[in-house]
């Protein structure tokens, strides 16, 4: 298959190169980072969507995305897809599926979870809006990059899926984190506590895989000062789409809005930009109650 991929960073390099690895012809096309080993470098956006049978874009924010689909729709033949991976608002996905609709081109919105180590390995779950269709032409691709791929309904359903995933991600972070400081101050033992949490009721997905006490449960980046497998930028970003999403259907969450609340202040006042998202917990078990 001859695809274009637009947006070679930390996650989208990865998933191009595994798909070049897979024997797929792979153009790509990136502002900054360079194109991976197998990859076909594009003079531009429009250059690397010319002639493919589908374009992955990796993405920034819905601006970018906006800007990207106006300039490489027009290039694309009639029937390819233009299948979007970013994380952006549900509206600029919608925007985009029905410009890509009018030029007799297929969408998919198809935000991805499982972080920079799941596009290497190749293990990401896809979340994914748009037509049957479009769905089935690219689902090989997905099977190449990923270990699962669920069709969600229609455009803008994947990044609805994707908003609410990480709400309730964002959120079960931060009480994991705050539980962990409070048991240091009860005397409780971390390790004891994760003993305890990671086999009855409190299990989660924050707890029991991706634990933010160093040198509990399995690696994590706790392990690795912290050092960003999912940024706490990024989490902010997701949980400020989340409550724009919530504001625009006038739907009350008021635990997603004050997960977005902490974030904001540990990435923008209290030095957590850089740092993993599981970070607030050296965060908290510094600070006394306010």
């Amino acid at each position: 298959m001859k695809i274009g991929f637009i947006g070679l960073g930390n996650m989208g390099g990865p998933m191009a190169a595994n798909l070049a690895r897979a024997g797929h012809d792979v153009a790509g096309f990136d502002l900054a980072a360079p194109c991976p080993d197998g990859v076909a470098s594009a003079a531009s956006a429009a250059d690397a969507a010319t002639g493919a049978d589908v374009v992955i874009t990796m993405l920034p924010n819905g601006a970018i995305l906006r800007d990207v689909a106006a300039n490489v729709i027009p290039a694309m033949r009639t029937g390819a897809v233009l299948c979007d991976c970013s994380t952006v608002d549900v509206d600029s996905a919608r925007a985009v599926a029905q410009q890509a609709a009018d030029a007799g081109i297929g969408a998919l919105d198809a935000p991805v979870s499982g972080g920079v180590g799941g596009a290497a390995a190749g293990t990401l779950t896809f979340m994914v809006g748009g037509s049957d269709d479009a769905f089935a032409t690219v689902q090989p691709l997905f099977a190449i990059m990923g270990q699962k791929a669920v069709h969600c309904g229609a455009s803008g359903a994947g990044q609805a899926a994707k908003i609410c995933n990480n709400m309730i991600l964002g959120a079960t972070m931060a009480v994991t984190c705050e539980a962990f400081a409070l048991a240091d101050k009860l005397g409780l033992d971390r390790a004891r506590m994760f003993d305890v949490v990671s086999t009855s009721s409190g299990y989660s997905w924050s707890m029991n895989v991706y634990c933010p006490a160093p040198g509990i449960g399995p690696q994590s980046p706790a392990d690795n000062d912290y050092k960003p497998g999912f940024a706490a930028e990024l989490m902010l970003k997701d949980l400020r789409l989340s409550q724009q999403a919530a504001e625009s259907v006038d739907a009350h969450t008021p635990i997603g809005a004050r997960a977005t609340e902490l974030y904001a202040s540990f990435v923008e006042d209290e030095g957590g930009k850089g740092r993993d998202f599981s970070a607030l917990l050296p965060h908290f078990a510094t600070r006394g109650r306010v």
